[in-house]
C-alpha cells in the first residue's frame, strides 16, 4: 500500500489510507469535478502453496523470457500497476479514482466492503467502476465480467452421544444424520440457469468425524458446503432452506443439528448498456479481440462496489491465478495498460462528455 500511495501521489492523486480490522486499504482521487471513473483492485494474494514447485521465488517478481513470474502477477497486482501507469499517461476531463483494498482473498469484511460503506457515509460519489480482476480466459480481451453469481457457505454440526457400537441404544450416532442431511441438499436441482447466468450449484467441501476407533459411535460429525447461486435465489432464501433441511434431518434424533449459513455476496448483473458497450469496444479496439460479456467464475469485490455504481471487470488472463508458478506475459501487461489508458479517454469523451 505504501508503494501504491507513493506512485499515485507522484502523479497527482490525493490518497486516503483507510484501515479496518487491521487491514490496509487506500482510496485515491485526482480531480474534484465531473464524472468519477474508478479503477478497483486488491493487493492481497493467496498463500504460495508448495514453494519448491515454483520456478522462481513467489514474491520476487522474476522476469524470464517475456514472462513475469510471482504470486499476484495475474491476480491482481499487475492490474493495479496498469491502473497507475494508465492514469499517469492520461489526464481526464473529470475525476479518476482508485479503490485499492487488502482483504479480497480473505474474509472480505475489512477490505472493499468496509471501504464502500465508509465512502457512502462520507458522500463520495463514483459514477462507474472497472475492477481489474483477471477476467480473460484464453487470451487477453476475450472476456469481460458484467455480473457474478452469489455465494453462501454453511457449516453443519451434528452433536450426538458417544457409545459402544454394540449398544446403539445407549448412544446417538450423528453420522447417519449428517449423511441424511447432505444427501437431501445434494439431491435438489437448484435451477436450470437464469438469463445471463450459469445454473446454481451446491458443493460439499468437507466431511469430518475424526473417529479413530472402529468400535465407537462418535459424538460429533460435521461438514461444510458452498452454494454459488444466480438471481433465481437470494442468500436469505437459500440460508433458510439449509436450516430447514437441518430440522428435517434431525427429526427423531436424540442429539442436536446446527446449520450456520454465511452469505458472502448476492448475485448481481450490470445490465448491458452504454458503459458495458464502451468497455467492450475499447477492449476490442486495443486487443483486436471481441470480448464475451460473462457472469461466470467465482465472487469478486465487484459484489460490494455495485452498491456505489455500475461495475464491470476486465483484466489479464487468469489461467495461472492461485496456482504454483503464477505468471503473466509482459506483453499483456503493456497491452492492458493501453486498454485502461484508452478507456479513460473514451469514457470522458463519451459517457462523461
Amino acid at each position: 500500500m505504501a508503494i501504491v500511495e507513493r506512485a499515485l501521489t507522484g502523479v497527482g492523486f490525493s490518497c486516503r489510507r483507510m484501515a479496518f480490522g487491521g487491514i490496509e486499504n487506500l482510496y485515491a482521487r485526482r480531480g474534484n469535478g465531473g464524472s468519477n471513473l474508478c479503477f478497483a483492485g486488491h493487493t492481497d494474494v493467496v498463500p504460495p502453496g508448495d514453494e519448491t514447485g515454483w520456478r522462481h521465488p513467489p514474491f520476487e517478481a522474476a522476469l524470464e523470457g517475456g514472462t513475469l513470474h510471482g504470486r499476484g502477477a495475474a491476480d491482481m497486482k499487475s492490474a493495479i500497476a496498469c491502473f497507475i501507469a494508465a492514469a499517469s499517461r492520461r489526464q481526464a476531463q473529470g475525476s479518476i479514482s482508485l479503490l485499492i483494498t487488502g482483504d479480497e482473498e480473505g474474509e472480505a469484511e475489512h477490505g472493499t466492503k468496509a471501504v464502500v460503506a465508509a465512502l457512502q457515509a462520507q458522500g463520495e460519489h463514483i459514477d462507474h467502476c472497472l475492477v481489474g480482476e483477471p477476467t480473460s480466459s484464453a487470451r487477453l480481451g476475450d472476456m469481460i465480467k458484467i455480473g457474478r453469481r452469489g455465494s453462501v457457505s454453511a457449516g453443519i454440526v451434528v452433536e450426538g452421544v458417544q457409545g459402544h457400537v454394540a449398544y446403539p441404544d445407549r448412544a446417538a450416532n450423528p453420522a447417519p444424520v449428517l449423511v441424511r442431511y447432505l444427501t437431501a441438499v445434494q439431491a435438489r436441482v437448484l435451477d436450470e440457469g437464469h438469463p445471463g447466468f450459469q445454473p446454481s450449484n451446491l458443493e460439499i467441501t468437507s466431511i469430518d468425524i475424526g473417529n479413530p476407533a472402529g468400535n465407537v459411535i462418535p459424538a460429533r460429525a460435521s461438514a461444510r458446503l458452498n452454494i454459488r447461486f444466480n438471481p433465481a435465489h437470494t442468500g436469505a432464501s437459500l440460508s433458510a432452506w439449509l436450516r430447514d433441511q437441518g430440522e428435517a434431518a434431525g427429526k427423531g434424533f436424540k442429539g442436536e443439528v446446527t446449520v450456520t449459513p454465511r452469505v458472502s455476496g448476492e448475485a448481481f448483473l450490470t445490465a448491458p448498456g452504454e458503459f458495458t458497450a464502451l468497455v467492450a469496444s475499447t477492449v476490442e479496439a486495443v486487443t483486436g479481440v471481441k470480448p464475451e460479456l460473462s457472469t461466470s467464475g467465482g465472487t469478486s469485490d465487484a459484489r460490494f462496489i455495485r452498491a456505489l455504481c455500475p461495475v464491470v471487470e476486465f483484466g489479464l488472463v487468469g489461467a495461472s491465478m492461485h496456482k504454483v508458478d503464477e505468471h503473466v506475459a509482459v506483453e499483456d501487461v503493456h497491452t492492458l495498460t493501453d486498454v485502461y489508458e484508452r478507456l479513460i479517454g473514451d469514457y470522458f469523451a463519451a459517457i462523461s462528455g
